[in-house]
């Protein structure tokens, strides 16, 4: 497989995440409500992906979400509950960074739920999403995949980094041997879940560079939008006030200067 080019793909990210300030823009002017899912195996690059989309967008619109462990209150919940709270308002983009596909995924392997919550889990989530999208909602779906001896590389890198150690879970270090179970548990997922309403959409991100453009130029693909970025603001000239006298610098603290 032959590696973009860095040069290229430090230009073509400043487009396209000039285009993700066009499709915020839009998104607001229109009053959608855009909620997009990140799922993957773990060190699949679904973070890095995330990063590059939010980076250039105006935070008051956009939010990521990445739920910790339900708490105990939460585990006596309805299973979707925690997830709704979170759902994107209009004019809003919501980027969840796992979702309620906990159940079909990691819980489901680590035996984290039951069986029958599990097929509950199931039976409910197609008509679920299907309500979603029929309250307004544009839900898009992202696996994010690797190969496992990508994943295996990349596992070794976070284990050897101190600066990356963070990125290992206690259940990232559990699930190491668990490839094969977490690939039928993808597999069954996306055959009941893969809907027409909300399709899945799967990202090679063996090389992240090309996963990070693709999945980007997918995103801006899945809703027409135009250009409504405001025109250059006149700021005219600032008035100054000659009565205001700023005290000495001495009498402030500073930030001692090492650089």
């Amino acid at each position: 497989m032959s590696k973009i080019d860095k040069k290229f793909y430090e230009s073509e990210l400043e487009r396209l995440q000039l285009e993700l300030v066009k499709f915020q823009y839009w998104i607001k002017n229109q009053g959608l409500k855009v909620c997009i899912i990140f799922e993957g195996r773990d060190a699949a690059g679904k973070g890095g992906t995330i990063k590059r989309i939010h980076a250039p967008l105006n935070p008051r619109g956009a939010r990521v979400v990445a739920l910790s462990k339900p708490s105990s209150t939460e585990q006596t919940q309805w299973y979707f509950q925690r997830y709704i709270q979170h759902l994107p308002s209009a004019g809003e983009i919501v980027i969840f960074d796992r979702s309620w596909y906990n159940r079909a995924g990691v819980e489901r392997v680590m035996g984290f739920c039951t069986d029958d919550e599990y097929h509950e889990f199931m039976r409910a989530c197609p008509d679920f999403e299907r309500m979603l999208v029929r309250s307004g909602t544009i839900l898009i779906k992202y696996w994010i995949t690797v190969d496992e001896d990508v994943q295996e590389e990349r596992f070794r890198e976070r284990a050897l980094n101190p600066a990356k150690r963070w990125k290992l879970s206690d259940i990232d270090i559990a699930s190491w041997n668990k490839w094969s179970e977490y690939s039928r548990a993808k597999d069954e997922m996306m055959r009941i879940t893969d809907i027409p309403e909300a399709p899945w959409w799967n990202v090679d991100m063996n090389d992240k560079k090309k996963g990070h453009l693709n999945c980007i130029s997918h995103l801006l693909s899945q809703i027409s939008y135009e250009d409504v970025i405001p025109g250059p603001i006149e700021l005219g000239n600032r008035k100054i006030d000659n009565s205001y006298e700023r005290p000495p610098k001495n009498r402030i603290r500073w930030v001692k200067e090492k650089y």
